[in-house]
């Protein structure tokens, strides 16, 4: 790893801690952190009292790949948010706060917020 690639990292966990001090997922208002890698997307639902995941997706699985992989990196993060969304409301979660992971609101991220805003959850 390069000296500014391992800058880039640090400071990205850095504002992602600092974050995560006020950002917690509660059973009525969980948690929607979101992961980004340079080919990937995971959207996870997350109860923080009780340590639990209540759903999980990406973009990596065979599932999602045989559906979309022929869209761009960001038209497949609206998707995630879409289908993520979808799943909350069948587990009867409304509203959740989104942990964006110390990313930047922008491009991709902000393409899945877009996407569970559209799917109807509210933050």
């Amino acid at each position: 790893m390069t000296v500014i690639a391992k800058k880039r990292f640090l400071s990205r966990i850095a504002r992602h801690e600092r974050v995560r001090k006020s950002v917690v997922g509660t059973a009525e208002r969980p948690r929607l952190a979101v992961r980004r890698s340079l080919a990937h997307m995971v959207a996870q639902i997350i109860d923080d009292q009780n340590n639990k995941s209540l759903a999980q997706l990406t973009t990596a699985s065979k599932d999602f790949q045989s559906k979309f992989s022929e869209l761009t990196k960001s038209e497949q993060s609206k998707k995630l948010g879409l289908l993520i969304a979808e799943i909350a409301k069948s587990k009867g979660i409304n509203s959740v706060v989104f942990d964006r992971g110390g990313f930047i609101y922008h491009g991709r991220v902000q393409a899945l917020a877009e996407g569970a805003r559209e799917g109807g959850l509210e933050f």
